[in-house]
């Protein structure tokens, strides 16, 4: 299992974050699957940061074998969805960037993606026309909408799966929306799909 994410994909977030470079093609990075966090564990802020910044995010769970896949039959590849959270270490990703290094420590350290209850893709359901926030102790801190998206979900699979073969159960961080920001030891996080909370824990 691997987890692909996708980064810059809302143009209100690129504008909080100075990204001012418009992509013709998703930005595309990975996070090993010891980044994984789930079943509600609490995630533990690392010695190596002081500045870890909360990303949610829709995340969708891979359900074929593919490559090569075109965008039309995209829809095809995945088959439950959830909420995430890819932790960034704030401080080091803009230390990497200032050497011209690569980045993937910032992004791919330990329990950095969060990811919530699966629910499963109905028909009706239009992926790209769903809402989704963050709370922070009760408090409405994030709040995205999919049909914001520069590049939607099917076309990054495709996008993807020209250099990628996507396997089964693996996940795919489709990218924040705008009001990123630092945890701090002790919140609660809570995270919601269309008003169904589906990824509950605590920073420590």
């Amino acid at each position: 299992m691997k987890i692909i994410a996708v980064g810059m994909n809302y143009a209100e977030h690129n504008k909080e974050l100075c990204h001012v470079n418009e992509n013709k093609e998703p930005v595309v990075f990975m996070k090993p699957d010891s980044a994984i966090l789930k079943d509600g564990k609490p995630f533990f802020i690392p010695s190596f940061s002081e500045e870890i910044d909360y990303e949610t995010e829709v995340v969708v769970r891979i359900s074929r074998l593919g490559k090569n896949i075109a965008s039309r039959f995209a829809s095809r590849y995945y088959d439950a969805i959830t909420i995430g959270i890819d932790f960034t270490a704030r401080d080091l990703q803009r230390e990497f960037r200032e050497r011209g290094n690569p980045w993937e420590l910032c992004k791919g350290f330990d329990s950095s993606a969060a990811i919530g209850t699966f629910l499963p893709i109905k028909d009706t359901l239009d992926i790209q026309s769903l809402n989704f926030r963050l709370d922070i102790d009760s408090n409405p801190v994030q709040q995205g909408f999919t049909g914001d998206m520069l590049f939607q979900i099917d076309e990054i699979i495709a996008y993807i799966s020209q250099f990628v073969t996507l396997k089964i159960g693996d996940l795919l961080f489709t990218g924040t929306p705008a009001g990123v920001g630092p945890v701090k030891i002790g919140q609660h996080l809570q995270g919601y799909l269309e008003g169904e909370k589906l990824l509950d824990f605590y920073i420590r």
